[in-house]
């Protein structure tokens, strides 16, 4: 059953319907909200207020401008910025790479891994062989957390989650050529670190 299918169940108080899209787009959100942020308490809270705003304002979706997913990503981001707004701090990162890796495999195990979208040469233009012998899975969680913010969403957008240039413009609100120009500094950016030496340096929620 798609989404629209749902929304429109839900919209007419289907609470099934609900819970069916929330099963379905939760671990994704979930996962954004955390390579976002590094703090799993606000994820969880992003999260919960993602779907509370989709109940409240459903109607707001236009399947027009998007899929669902990127509708709802774009709700989570901008809870996101003002809790970040809010805050005026930065929420760290856990204190060891492992701790995170283990909580993002977690919620990954009913999602994607993000080796391949058509958008490029693999993750991050490294090749598999790269990929295996770096032993990268933690590494490239920790170097996303030192991108700016707004080269972090494209990546965990595009490649980790494998939306299109079409849908991560869509729920970035900003033109596609945009949304490839971050990722192609994002992806610049993240081979240099993951072949540096030298320990990845983390930087604040809300980018450099």
């Amino acid at each position: 059953m798609g989404d629209g299918l749902l929304l429109r169940r839900m919209l007419a108080g289907d609470e099934e319907a609900f819970t069916l899209l929330y099963r379905r787009r939760h671990p994704a959100i979930y996962r954004f909200a955390l390579h976002m942020s590094g703090n799993v308490a606000l994820a969880e809270d992003v999260t919960q207020e993602v779907f509370m705003t989709l109940i409240r304002d459903a109607k707001r979706f236009d399947p027009e401008r998007g899929t669902l997913g990127g509708f709802l990503f774009g709700i989570a981001r901008n809870h996101l910025r003002r809790r970040w707004e809010q805050e005026r701090h930065s929420f760290p990162l856990p204190s060891d790479a492992d701790e995170l890796d283990s909580l993002l495999s977690a919620s990954a195990a009913s999602g994607k891994t993000g080796h391949s979208n058509g958008n490029g040469r693999g993750p991050f233009l490294l090749s598999r062989d790269e990929f295996t012998s770096l032993e990268t899975v933690s590494r490239v969680r920790q170097a996303i957390a030192t991108l700016p913010q707004n080269y972090r969403e494209a990546v965990i957008l595009c490649e980790l989650e494998e939306m299109s240039y079409e849908e991560a413009a869509a729920a970035l609100d900003c033109p596609v050529g945009t949304v490839r120009s971050r990722l192609h500094r994002a992806r610049a950016l993240l081979v240099e670190k993951l072949h540096d030496s030298q320990p990845v340096r983390r930087a604040s929620a809300v980018g450099e």
